[in-house]
């Protein structure tokens, strides 16, 4: 028998919200970078509910950014290697996905039995994102039955919640510097492209298209890249005048 729990979010006091904020809080400001602070936001999230892992989706790929122990990094893998499981069902549908009890859930028919291997008996799967983008989910594993009730899952959504702003600033961070160094690389070939073609107008006294056609006829002459082309010419006459000058 399969439990969702997908519907409303579990009702939490102000107390509670308060004492996780400021877990939350004292984590940050105790740690230093992403990586430590996501380390520690397993150990905490874990402490007396077995284990938790952090699930995130980057560039196409699924990892487990941060797992408590082995058996939430093994429950992990097996869901990404199966392309099945709760945490994956989280993480794309935006939704809690309870399993109070693996060995009685017909849901995930291979990961099912592969977790049940492992000893992971319950599984709570709560998406974390933000801005209507869900990239990963907070995974906590027991290897006993039923172990996750209603004040369990209002934690686990705090925490999730929570931790979902600074997993998303640490992505976008991660995107701009992709993107950084994307636009980087473009502006560092099409400036040797450039030097090329500046050098070969001097050499051949031609205009610049016809010396962009010279390395284009190289480049397709030889099958390798304009820029390596044009980054042989520059070095070539670097080299060049670093002789001349010795």
């Amino acid at each position: 028998m399969a439990d969702s729990m997908a519907d409303t979010p579990t009702p939490t006091t102000d107390e509670d919200a308060r004492v996780d904020q400021s877990a939350l809080q004292e984590l940050i400001l105790s740690t230093e970078g992403m990586t430590e602070f996501l380390d520690e936001l397993v150990q905490l999230a874990a402490a007396g509910h077995g284990s938790c892992a952090i699930t995130v989706r980057l560039d196409d790929k699924t990892r487990t950014v941060a797992s408590s122990d082995d058996l939430a990094a093994r429950a992990d893998e097996i869901q990404y290697a199966q392309d099945e499981g709760p945490c994956l069902e989280s993480m794309r549908t935006g939704a809690v996905v309870s399993a109070p009890d693996m060995a009685v859930d017909d849901r995930w028919g291979n990961y099912r039995s592969y977790a049940l291997a492992q000893g992971v008996r319950s599984v709570l799967s709560t998406p974390m994102g933000v801005d209507g983008r869900h990239f990963g989910a907070l995974n906590l594993y027991s290897t006993e039955a039923g172990t996750f009730d209603a004040e369990t899952r209002a934690q686990a959504e705090r925490w999730a919640q929570q931790a979902s702003g600074a997993v998303g600033v640490a992505l976008r961070l991660a995107e701009r510097t992709r993107h950084g160094q994307q636009l980087a690389e473009a502006l560092t070939s099409r400036s040797i492209i450039d030097q090329a073609i500046g050098i070969l107008m001097a050499q051949q006294r031609c205009s610049s298209g016809m010396a962009f056609e010279i390395l284009r006829s190289a480049s397709q002459g030889r099958n390798v890249k304009l820029r390596t082309i044009a980054a042989d010419i520059v070095r070539a006459v670097g080299e060049g005048s670093d002789e001349t000058s010795g």
